[in-house]
């Protein structure tokens, strides 16, 4: 006995198989890739939402099927009513939008709403030159989890305009409103060889901002392309420090003019900032020769505010007091830490459970490799072991994305 055939308008087993084997081409892959990548996308959003994988295919499947229910039902509406006009269909998930690229187009309401909440929210924006000038890049997938958020659901309790999303087809409708109103445009990158006759060169270091993109007819929302934003938002902070900036040239250049306790308090916050200048450079000097004679004295070396000229705040820069040198040891071992920390939270994500150890818990930092602990100006010794002069001061690291 045959086995029924997939329902009317749904693709075939081999349609599904070369439609895999097209997406695998386009990014480069190889199908057994896509198809490890695609298991990884699953399991990621699964954990998100608290679900299994197998879950998480059935709520996909069912969303599909559900959607092609109405597509149904939309048809036979048309077809019992042959004298009306044709109502748009909802778009597809898998289907490619063909957008009109028009400048003068005026930006909906919705439209302008969508886009002044993603700009409010981290999507980890890149700088790049569209037309010659430098605009803001992000994915679409940040997009997505934006609008998925609990911030979206506070945001549409404030501002009515903003659209419902519940689904992902309800997120690429709240999506596609920004290149329907010209707010942003989905680009990808520009070969600057293309159109010449020479041969590519081999590798090109990419310089960091200076990526430059081309527009896309095809305005599609895979989670992983790029759009740029055209839609700069409310500029009367711009505006606001223009305007601060304007007045504190013109009051520097009317100088001769002030009254002479203006420009005597003037005089003597110049003398104070230059001597704390001064007294920078002197501990500069004077923690430098401090590390010196410690290295040949009490190896690796001791070091006055270790983190002071390290990427960090003001106040953390004299935080911890002092702090021995690190070395190539101490390096790999924070590294060390630093990847079981992040493979424990994703253990914990995955299985719905809070981490065990989180990275703000000083009681949770690993002990140096012969058992000493910590020491510094803010902290107390704890021996547990042999005493050990070596310890690197602890800084708290970000985990990007």
């Amino acid at each position: 006995m045959s086995q029924p055939g997939p329902p009317p308008g749904m693709p075939t087993p081999q349609q599904l198989q070369q439609m895999i084997a097209l997406e695998a081409q386009k990014r480069g892959m190889t199908v057994p890739q896509f198809q490890a990548f695609q298991r990884q996308q699953i399991e990621t959003e699964a954990a998100k939402l608290n679900m299994s994988p197998q879950q998480f295919i059935q709520m996909k499947q069912e969303e599909a099927r559900q959607n092609f229910q109405r597509q149904q039902q939309l048809q036979q509406q048309q077809q019992a009513q042959p004298g009306q006009g044709q109502p748009s269909q909802p778009q597809q998930q898998g289907q490619v939008q063909h957008i009109p690229v028009n400048e003068g187009v005026e930006a909906k309401p919705e439209a302008i709403a969508v886009a002044k909440f993603l700009r409010s929210r981290d999507l980890k924006t890149r700088t790049c030159i569209f037309n010659g000038q430098r605009k803001d890049m992000f994915k679409v997938k940040r997009a997505f989890r934006e609008l998925h958020s609990e911030a979206y659901k506070k945001a549409r309790t404030k501002d009515p305009l903003l659209p419902q999303v519940e689904t992902d087809l309800e997120a690429r409708q709240a999506v596609q409103l920004l290149p329907l109103s010209m707010l942003a445009l989905r680009v990808s990158k520009k070969d600057p060889h293309e159109g010449h006759n020479h041969a590519k060169p081999k590798k090109e270091k990419r310089v960091k901002g200076l990526w430059e993109v081309k527009l896309e007819q095809q305005q599609d929302f895979e989670p992983m392309m790029h759009y740029v934003w055209l839609y700069e938002g409310s500029q009367w902070k711009t505006k606001m420090w223009a305007g601060v900036v304007l007045v504190l040239v013109f009051a520097a250049i009317l100088f001769p003019l002030w009254p002479l306790v203006l420009r005597q308090g003037v005089w003597y916050l110049s003398v104070g900032a230059m001597g704390l200048i001064g007294l920078f450079f002197a501990m500069a000097i004077f923690r430098l020769i401090l590390f010196v004679i410690t290295f040949f004295l009490f190896a690796p070396g001791l070091w006055l505010y270790p983190n002071l000229f390290e990427d960090v705040g003001f106040f953390d820069s004299f935080r911890p007091l002092w702090g021995w040198h690190e070395t190539k040891e101490d390096i790999k071992r924070k590294k060390q830490d630093k990847r079981a920390k992040r493979a424990q939270k994703a253990a914990a994500a995955a299985g719905g459970e809070k981490p065990a150890v989180t990275v703000g818990d000083s009681s949770a930092t690993s002990a140096p490799a012969n058992g000493s602990a910590v020491s510094s100006g803010s902290q107390a010794v704890v021996p547990s072991g042999p005493a050990r002069r070596h310890a690197a001061p602890t800084v708290e690291e970000v985990d990007d994305e």
